[in-house]
């Protein structure tokens, strides 16, 4: 693999992996497991789609089963190695920045009608944030790993928010 920003990419793992416990960014990166990020973006959607939002809800769920469609052909396109793994492959994009990004955002965009300020899209960023960096200072992922998932689901979440912000029944 070659690229102008790979050399960038692989100085900046270096001098990142490992400046923080094993332990630590191991929980970190835990947030973007499916079993940990999914039920909590189907506990949203369920509530939403009680509330009367249900195409808000059926866009966050769709937003999140197309992140595999999305980021499996990628990996086996792109087979690149690990920051800690050269013999793996598969590293890019991030599946679990993908994973964390549309799942707590998408909650953030389905019960922000609900509450009142930005604290639940803020609280979103927190824990997308806290992922891609425990991915990243675990050695699980390059930066630029992250970076891709982010710009890639950004789409998603767009459509996501068009749909959660429009309020049940027609429009006057």
């Amino acid at each position: 693999m070659s690229g102008p920003l790979l050399v960038p990419d692989a100085g900046l793992s270096r001098a990142l992996v490992r400046t923080v416990p094993d332990a630590v960014t191991q929980r970190l990166s835990d947030l973007g497991n499916v079993p940990v990020a999914v039920p909590v973006l189907l506990l949203a959607v369920v509530y939403a789609a009680r509330r009367g939002n249900r195409r808000g809800a059926a866009a966050a769920a769709l937003a999140m089963a197309l992140v595999p469609a999305l980021t499996v052909p990628l990996k086996e396109w792109t087979g690149r190695p690990g920051p800690l793994e050269p013999w793996a492959s598969g590293y890019y994009p991030s599946g679990h920045t993908a994973t964390a990004y549309v799942a707590y955002a998408g909650v953030a965009l389905l019960v922000r009608p609900y509450t009142r300020g930005r604290w639940p899209l803020a609280l979103a960023a927190a824990l997308t944030s806290l992922t891609a960096t425990g991915l990243i200072l675990r050695g699980y992922h390059w930066p630029l790993d992250v970076l891709a998932s982010l710009l890639m689901c950004t789409p998603l979440l767009l459509g996501v928010r068009r749909y959660a912000a429009r309020p049940a029944g027609p429009s006057v």
